[in-house]
């Protein structure tokens, strides 16, 4: 099909990714400037290569993608819906419309390969494309001192807060002259969210998806929550966390927002008055997102391959009984069942709680962090191509600034400090109170002993340290 004439009136495409909103978006924001009428795209993306969303994160992307189309309906705009190779969709899109721009938010991931290489066919069929900063608040790398990139969290982060305060969000545009009648896909038809059975009532009653969604969370976190964080974040029986993630995933709401909303809350006195160790807590939160997502721009193989080379000879164990047991919340620890069921009913589970949940697995049954990695992608809301492959590294001790191997959570210690009354166990293992029945269910023994298991982990480790080379 031949190409539209190009014109100063030739729509410009704004592709929407894992930057599902209208507020703080700069490549709409540009787009809108410009006067031109905007296609607004979003791609389902079925590259090979490109890995596919776990089913709890197709739940959300479904609830997103609605809001987002609500979002810009009331703008005077509509969303086309396509699924395929994305950059060959782009391209066609492009072709169809007589577009002689397309504008997008960069992003880090193994889509930035695929980025790039549009980008330079577009370029050669007289098509712009023009890209902005909007998924970190540092687009990467950082580099030290020596010329690297950074891969101690400590100095990258005392790094990147001397290269300039965040930029300011931008406001949501009024109006948008969009371009409508071009084919898009039904999204029912893309089946993002279970039918039969439907697994996904607990997560409808935890969250609210979308950009709407997202600013109201962070109002009530700067209100209620950010007051005690430093010291509250770690307690999952009490709601000390911005249960933020999620919409950062998705880009219903930017680090920049983030950012901003929280140090003017906590000048203002808004809500319950933070202290600056709380603010500066927060910030280190986000600051840990942008550490991750380096990486991954360092070793985009992050999810597969360990960054410690050593752990490559590490005697992983196969025990499919064993993981079920985990996978199930069956482990006969109230901690890390309470953890997983979590996660099962809700999508989430609690920072806290997943670094226990996660050294159980990789030390406690010595089974491969992949396996690990792999049931959040499928689970977490929140999943992401960095934070979930960084945070199994780090637990399992083969990552980057990653916590010792020999560092071995007690499950039972972790209860006792961290959920002092129990509360947070009742709610997800009710079982595990009374003497260990509820209703005649039985609650199991725990599938391994914790001194044994923590012995035979670290022997392993210690025949990896002699095998050194």
């Amino acid at each position: 099909m031949a190409d539209h004439p190009r014109s100063d009136t030739a729509p410009t495409i704004v592709w929407f990714r894992d930057d599902l909103r209208v507020a703080d978006h700069p490549a709409l924001a540009e787009a809108v400037q410009s006067g031109r009428p905007l296609v607004c795209l979003y791609v389902l993306d079925e590259t090979p290569g490109i890995r596919p969303l776990g089913g709890a994160a197709r739940w959300w992307l479904a609830g997103s993608l609605r809001a987002l189309v609500r979002s810009l309906e009331q703008r005077g705009a509509s969303l086309v819906l396509r699924r395929g190779p994305a950059a060959q969709v782009v391209a066609s899109v492009a072709a169809n419309s007589g577009a002689n721009a397309v504008h997008w938010n960069r992003r880090h991931d193994a889509g930035a390969a695929i980025d790039e290489t549009l980008a330079n066919s577009l370029a050669t069929r007289g098509v712009a494309v023009r890209t902005f900063q909007a998924a970190l608040l540092h687009d990467p790398p950082i580099l030290g001192k020596s010329g690297n990139p950074l891969q101690v969290f400590t100095p990258f982060w005392r790094t990147a807060q001397t290269l300039g305060p965040p930029r300011a969000p931008l406001p949501a545009p009024k109006r948008i002259d969009g371009v409508h009648g071009l084919p898009s896909d039904d999204l029912a038809s893309w089946k993002l969210e279970p039918e039969q059975p439907d697994w996904a009532a607990g997560m409808r009653e935890s969250w609210t998806r979308g950009e709407t969604g997202a600013q109201e969370r962070l109002a009530e976190f700067l209100d209620k929550e950010l007051a005690g964080y430093a010291t509250q974040r770690d307690r999952p029986d009490l709601p000390g966390t911005s249960r933020l993630s999620p919409y950062l995933r998705f880009g219903e709401i930017s680090p920049f927002q983030i950012w901003h909303a929280a140090q003017i809350a906590a000048g203002s006195g808004r809500g319950l008055r933070p202290r600056a160790a709380d603010l500066e807590k927060f910030l280190s939160e986000i600051g840990w997102r942008e550490f991750a997502y380096h990486l991954l721009h360092q070793y985009p193989d992050l999810a597969t391959r360990n960054i410690d080379r050593r752990f490559d000879r590490f005697p992983w164990r196969t025990d499919n009984k064993a993981l079920r047991a985990w996978q199930r919340g069956q482990t006969g620890y109230p901690m890390v069942d309470a953890g997983m069921r979590q996660l099962w009913q809700t999508g989430w589970m609690h920072n806290r709680v997943r670094m226990v949940v996660a050294s159980f697995l990789v030390k406690h049954l010595m089974i491969d962090w992949r396996a690990g990695e792999q049931w959040f992608w499928n689970t977490l809301v929140d999943a992401d191509a960095a934070n979930n492959p960084a945070g199994w590294q780090w637990v399992a001790g083969c990552g980057a600034d990653a916590a010792p191997y020999f560092r071995v959570f007690n499950p039972a210690i972790q209860a006792e400090k961290f959920d002092p009354k129990g509360a947070y166990v009742d709610t997800f293992v009710p079982e595990a109170a009374d003497g260990g029945t509820l209703f005649g269910t039985a609650y199991p023994a725990p599938i391994v002993e914790h001194r044994a298991a923590r012995e035979r982990a670290l022997k392993a480790f210690s025949g990896l340290k002699s095998n050194a080379t």
